[in-house]
């Protein structure tokens, strides 16, 4: 996740530049994390590995460093961009407005059990575990997954590969 989202309350909100990462393991299951309010476990969601730059380091520097630290898995194959969002949300009583880059990735295989290696202390307070899902099961999922269309996006890709430029999603303010 890194990086601490928009200024506190009364000041002005700073766009926060994030890169996720759409991995996928030869089976073509999804890989993607499962977290909570700190304050709140019974609100929960489901979401693809990635977060904020650190300094001067390039979107795909920062996906391959972030899923690096939230699951463990360096052995990728970082594909193109294929979608980009603006998103804002509440989390840990303060909002997060977000400009992000959504990559995709191949794993060469599938780690059984995809483990953290090194999460802020707001990871660790939020971040209930991993999971690898299948498209059918993603499209069946009665859970909150971010972006919302997750399942018909994956479905997409699966069927028709990567986009020729990034789709730009819909925003999501929550």
């Amino acid at each position: 996740m890194r990086d601490t989202g928009s200024a506190g309350p009364g000041s002005e909100a700073v766009r926060r530049r994030v890169a996720r990462v759409v991995l996928l393991d030869p089976d073509d299951r999804i890989l993607l994390m499962h977290g909570y309010e700190p304050d709140h476990p019974d609100d929960s969601w489901w979401f693809t590995p990635g977060g904020g730059l650190e300094g001067d380091e390039t979107r795909e520097e920062a996906a391959l460093r972030e899923l690096a630290e939230e699951t463990g898995i360096t052995e990728v194959d970082l594909g193109p961009v294929l979608w980009k969002r603006y998103c804002s949300f509440p989390f840990d009583g303060r909002r997060w407005d977000q400009d992000e880059w959504y990559y995709l990735a191949r794993t060469r295989g599938t780690e059984a059990a995809p483990r953290p290696q090194a999460l802020t202390e707001l990871e660790t307070r939020s971040l209930a575990g991993l999971r690898w899902w299948t498209s059918a099961e993603l499209s069946a999922a009665r859970e909150t997954v971010y972006p919302t269309r997750l399942a018909e996006l994956l479905h997409t890709l699966l069927d028709e590969g990567p986009p020729s430029a990034p789709v730009v999603l819909a925003p999501e303010i929550v």
